[in-house]
């Protein structure tokens, strides 16, 4: 057999876990010589001051302000107004405090505020070959430092993904030097989420974990933290629908941190690009989406993901089998796992109509995360048809 290529770089992290934690927010901020440094939130976390305060104080006199415009999807008009925030604010770092939609909006408004150009000029683009181009975006950006209240893989990205209301797409904007520098699980910031939240933020992290470990793309290095992840979360997940404590949400944040790494080498498929386009257009979150699409997205590419199969059967606990069983064996336990949640089984659960499936379709055959599907995406009545099962 030939021995495969591909390249493996692993991004530095620098982590800081614990109820003392953000006591080395400054520390971090003096480490890239910021002296004007602003929080990017949503607008409901403004109103928890005394978070904000706690974030603010561990920043010192290095605190410039408040950019509130993260929202949901994080929609291209808020992220352009917060890039003009943080010129307004001579920011020179940025802490981004909330969920994934707080870290993406930062990372988005930090480069345009550098490129100092519009959105589509600086996103990334189909090559005309069936392959991507991300445009060198060469200015300095101002380095990134994150507080996650929810366990997203954002914690850990390069890229930022924002909704274009215009179009419909979700847009792309990669660039490595938005990466953070340091992350802070503190436990006063991710129990202020709330737990709805949290067990959404968590599935969609799980979803894509398991689409990770199905990826055309995947290697040694990439299973052993995307097992390592779904492995913690099916035995977390349940636990979040009947308890909750501080150390249960930093193990998901831990998981979410391993899925990022991984997915930097897989990326996702079919779940995770169904889950946006639902999400963005009908407001669902991302998570209640991935949980009624999974289980039929993994048998759509059960054919061609047998060995990914094999290894989300081992991250699960399940015995080994002949691959008919071991499918039906997956599915079950996934299924399991999200009935303790009590996710309901059906889009049509949500109120989206079944004339909307093939909008949705049709919006998201464009997503560059299709690229990594086990299953190659021929036309959008192929994401149709996994649509129909879901509904």
């Amino acid at each position: 057999m030939d021995m495969p290529s591909f390249q493996f770089l692993a991004a530095p992290l620098r982590l800081h876990y614990g109820a003392d934690c953000l006591l080395q927010l400054g520390r971090e901020l003096d480490r890239v010589k910021s002296q004007r440094a602003a929080i990017v939130c949503g607008a409901s976390l403004v109103h928890e001051a005394t978070l904000v305060a706690r974030v603010s104080a561990a920043m010192g006199g290095r605190f410039a302000g408040v950019v509130a415009r993260a929202r949901a999807h994080s929609p291209v008009s808020q992220v352009e107004m917060a890039a003009a925030d943080l010129v307004a604010l001579n920011a020179d770092a940025v802490v981004a405090v909330g969920g994934g939609s707080a870290i993406v909006t930062a990372r988005a408004a930090s480069i345009i505020a550098a490129e100092a150009s519009n959105v589509h000029s600086l996103c990334t683009v189909p090559d005309g070959n069936g392959g991507l181009t991300s445009p060198k975006l060469l200015a300095p950006k101002m380095p990134q430092f994150v507080v996650p209240t929810t366990p997203t893989t954002a914690m850990v990205k390069a890229g930022s993904a924002v909704f274009d209301s215009v179009s419909g797409k979700r847009l792309a904007l990669f660039d490595p030097k938005t990466r953070a520098q340091a992350i802070f699980l503190d436990p006063h910031l991710l129990q202020s989420a709330p737990q709805a939240l949290v067990a959404s933020a968590a599935i969609n992290t799980f979803a894509t974990a398991v689409e990770g470990l199905m990826s055309r793309t995947g290697h040694p290095l990439s299973d052993a933290t995307l097992m390592h992840s779904v492995r913690l979360l099916a035995r977390l997940l349940p636990a979040v629908a009947l308890r909750d404590s501080a150390a249960l949400r930093g193990e998901l944040a831990l998981a979410a941190i391993l899925c990022g790494q991984g997915t930097d080498h897989t990326g996702a498929g079919i779940t995770t690009v169904l889950g946006h386009a639902i999400g963005a257009r009908h407001g669902l979150e991302n998570g209640v989406a991935n949980a009624m699409i999974l289980p039929h997205a993994i048998r759509f590419n059960a054919a061609h993901a047998a060995e990914g199969l094999a290894k989300i059967a081992a991250a699960l606990g399940l015995p080994s089998a002949e691959a008919r069983s071991e499918l039906a064996a997956i599915v079950a336990e996934i299924e399991v796992i999200f009935d303790a949640l009590r996710i309901a089984r059906g889009i049509r659960h949500t109120g989206i109509v079944a004339e909307a499936l093939p909008t949705i379709a049709e919006s998201a055959i464009d997503d560059w995360f299709l690229r990594g599907n086990p299953r190659p995406i021929r036309n959008s009545g192929e994401l149709l048809e996994v649509l129909k099962l879901a509904w």
